[in-house]
């Protein structure tokens, strides 16, 4: 029973380490991210940290968030979380990458049922609202969470990009 716990667990990490996840924060965000980012290793998952690398009062979220926005639109990692000070303006700038459906997620059933309904790709958080548990149980709701891929649900999806496609022409 021992050994087939470990290989569980062996199986488990190393799909986690062939998706790997990106996290970013400007300075209302970079304690949580630091925090999120450090469990999360800890757990097994590939983190990819788009900065702030360093707490810098007046650094702008867009210049972290975007890069990491558009990593998840390219399929360069497989999901987001994008922490400013609210979580509002990274949601903000995040949903202006085409391809990238983002959240403020402030809740447990949105953290997973975004994804599983509405296949949300990257997650954003308030790093001066959420505090750190909270946090990393909607997170980890966030990531383990699967679309569905209900028709319904692809139907609703296609109608996004479609206006997606026609805002780019």
């Amino acid at each position: 029973m021992e050994s087939a716990d470990v290989l569980e667990k062996e199986s488990l990490v190393t799909e986690l380490e062939m998706y790997p996840i990106g996290i970013a924060a400007d300075h209302g965000g970079y304690e949580l991210k630091n925090q999120l980012s450090e469990t999360l290793e800890s757990l097994g998952y590939k983190v990819i940290d788009f900065g702030a690398h360093r707490f810098e009062p007046g650094d702008d979220f867009p210049d972290f968030v975007i890069p990491l926005a558009k990593a998840v639109a390219g399929k360069d990692i497989s999901k987001g979380i994008a922490i400013c000070g609210s979580g509002v303006g990274a949601c903000v700038a995040a949903n202006k990458v085409h391809g990238v459906r983002a959240a403020l997620i402030t809740e447990a059933f949105s953290a997973h049922q975004g994804v599983e309904d509405d296949d949300m790709n990257v997650m954003c958080l308030g790093g001066r609202v959420t505090g750190y548990n909270l946090a990393l149980e909607l997170v980890l709701k966030f990531l383990n969470a699967d679309f569905k891929g209900d028709e319904r649900f692809i139907r609703r999806i296609e109608k996004i990009a479609a206006l997606e496609r026609e805002k780019n022409k």
